[in-house]
């Protein structure tokens, strides 16, 4: 469907963000919406502003951790020993 067909659009304002690496992106939001504090930038992913020399700082991510590395921080190894052999003793009808 085309813009003739929906009628008019609302009224846009296009806002520059900037990131670390001086990438700019330009959004458009309603004229009457709220303006992030920032943007994620398209090209590299870090956090944008709207301010060009002080741009926001580098956000920290956690490296992505599976399942198991969880657990680990949970359990000693003595703990994840008992908990097996339970689960053995189970299985063998032993319990």
């Amino acid at each position: 469907m085309g813009e003739a067909e929906r009628g008019e659009s609302a009224p846009r304002v296009f806002v520059s963000f900037w990131c670390v690496n001086k990438h700019e992106t330009k959004p458009s939001f309603a004229s009457d919406a709220q303006i992030p504090d920032t943007w994620d930038c398209p090209r590299c992913g870090f956090p944008a502003g709207p301010d060009k020399d002080n741009p926001p700082a580098r956000s920290r991510t956690e490296p992505y951790k599976t399942h198991l590395a969880y657990v680990r921080e949970r359990r000693s190894a003595e703990d994840g020993d008992q908990i097996l052999a339970e689960a053995l003793a189970k299985l063998r009808g032993q319990l």
